[in-house]
């Protein structure tokens, strides 16, 4: 009896009530506030919390709603939902199809090639698999291709944007290292610490990224060895290629690879945090859409893009601030040419607006009206649940369920090694049946802050980027893994109905098992997710 009134029976009871009633529908934000305040008020009866511990979430929900980097949430949820009811995915999917459906496996090799490219521009994974899901599997299906493998390859490519940078994930992610490792830096007694901030992350994802993707497209190749029968090639005839499809394809890529370029290229080379590279995605995909649905305003809009790209360079080249002492003569004449330039750009957005509120859906609002109810619906998701799991967090740790978890990670024999795949682990079951956001704002809180004061190695201290780089990994597996994977469900919901349930989850296990593979590839070559970061930010 004593046992059930002690904190540490409270701590796991709380974390185990959350988790249930998370799994059984509850809505995730309450749920996790609500276990937080029901616990703190039972273990005040019991003398176990200090309600002053409580006063301290005001404080927290105001530091989230002003933390800047945050603001990059809505910003990429806007560039990515833009992107997609804009139908750029289609056409470009469409032509990569045709491109590549004569070769064996070809059908698939487009949706990797796209998955990586809307990854990189969209970041969001339920609009990259519905998107390729009616696009894609229909005709992946009607060629002939194995419905398991069909099925496997679009829900996996639709997991990329977890990984590929820019990517909400990701975003996330580094803003709560950047709190962990901090609180380890003073916990080791270094309160002059480094920071690690979402800019050294995104580096660090690049290469583990682009190597899934090398890595899905190899399995596709060595599928189409082994049973040629599964991946058949389209015959030529049936493709529809005239000369002008390498024309159509490389016009198709032009704009979201430059959109990238812009967005990933401004974080990386320095120019831009990741907010105001968010800024300079929404602008683009804002242009992008306007230009492919409004055709009458192409000249503007195709102005207003070089405009955009003319202002990167020029900040790259020239310190265009004004407010200094001396400005030297070229410098007055690369803030003129900023100032014409952003006109160009303010003319370009005008008309691109004008496009997006023309243009009508079939329920009759119009496309910005119907991007911007989405973006609004999932950014207010996120941030509710980030203020439900701070105040979980609070009453996690005014329990004294931190120092648990601590006493238990460091008990463990094998040391950091078995400390680190204990918390992978659990991570990666937590997948079956969480969401991402769940795991980020419960689980990385409490456990990353532990394993940043750990060494991999005598006087080498575990890296902060490659930490996040393997959480984003396992994080991205949780949405392949049966039976609750979301990306199973978007699938789900819109394949055919020849599509089983069933073969929806034998064709993702193969891509599970490949996740594993990058992980433990990860673990033994570090360097891949640490070398762009040392050499772009010297961490």
């Amino acid at each position: 009896m004593e046992f059930l009134q002690s904190t540490e029976f409270l701590t796991l009871a709380m974390f185990l009530f959350t988790c249930g009633f998370l799994i059984a529908g509850f809505p995730v934000a309450f749920t996790l506030s609500g276990a937080a305040l029901a616990f703190a008020l039972f273990s005040i009866t019991l003398d176990h919390f200090d309600f002053s511990i409580l006063t301290a979430f005001p404080q927290r929900i105001f530091t989230v709603m002003t933390n800047e980097v945050l603001v990059a949430v809505p910003l990429f949820v806007f560039m990515g939902v833009t992107l997609e009811r804009s139908k750029v995915a289609e056409e470009l999917l469409d032509n990569m199809g045709r491109m590549f459906g004569a070769l064996r496996g070809g059908l698939g090799y487009s949706v990797f090639i796209v998955g990586a490219l809307l990854a990189a521009s969209t970041g969001i994974v339920g609009a990259t698999v519905v998107t390729m899901g009616l696009l894609s599997l229909p005709t992946m299906i009607r060629r002939g291709y194995d419905k398991q493998l069909a099925c496997g390859s679009i829900a996996a490519s639709g997991t990329l944007g977890q990984i590929i940078p820019p990517s909400i994930v990701l975003v996330l992610l580094g803003d709560q290292l950047a709190v962990a490792y901090q609180e380890a830096q003073y916990k080791m007694g270094n309160f002059a610490p480094d920071t690690v901030s979402v800019n050294d992350l995104f580096a660090g994802a690049l290469f583990p990224g682009l190597i899934l993707v090398g890595m899905y497209m190899l399995y596709q190749v060595l599928i189409t060895f082994i049973r040629p029968g599964a991946a058949p090639a389209i015959p030529k005839e049936e493709l529809g290629i005239d000369e002008n499809l390498f024309k159509r394809t490389l016009q198709s890529l032009i704009a979201p690879v430059v959109l990238i370029v812009a967005v990933l290229g401004s974080i990386l080379g320095g120019l831009a945090s990741p907010t105001e590279a968010a800024a300079v995605g929404a602008v683009g995909a804002m242009m992008l859409a306007g230009h492919r649905l409004h055709a009458s305003g192409g000249m503007p809009i195709l102005l207003g893009g070089a405009s955009m790209i003319g202002l990167l360079v020029l900040t790259w080249m020239v310190d265009l601030r004004m407010q200094r002492d001396e400005i030297e003569v070229f410098e007055w004449f690369a803030i003129s040419a900023a100032i014409v330039l952003s006109l160009g750009l303010l003319w370009g957005i005008w008309v691109s607006l004008h496009g997006l509120i023309v243009e009508k859906v079939e329920n009759g609002n119009s496309i910005l009206a119907e991007v911007s109810r989405a973006t609004m619906e999932i950014s207010s998701m996120v941030f509710v649940i980030l203020v439900g799991a701070s105040l979980f967090s609070l009453v996690f740790r005014g329990l004294g369920g931190d120092v648990l978890i601590e006493d238990f990670l460091h008990s463990l024999p094998g040391g950091t090694i078995a400390a680190f795949l204990v918390v992978m682990a659990v991570m990666f079951f937590l997948g079956f049946f969480l969401d991402f956001l769940e795991i980020i704002f419960i689980v990385v809180p409490i456990v990353s802050p532990i394993l940043l004061q750990m060494e991999v190695a005598p006087d080498v201290p575990m890296s902060p980027v490659w930490l996040g780089v393997m959480m984003a990994v396992n994080l991205q597996t949780s949405f392949l893994t049966p039976p609750f994977g979301f990306a199973l469900f978007y699938l789900r919901g819109v394949a055919p109905d020849e599509i089983t349930t069933m073969d929806i989850y034998k064709g993702v296990m193969p891509f599970v098992g490949i996740q594993l593979m990058s992980l433990v590839l990860f673990w033994h070559f570090t360097g891949i997710s640490t070398w762009l970061p040392e050499v772009l930010f010297g961490k």
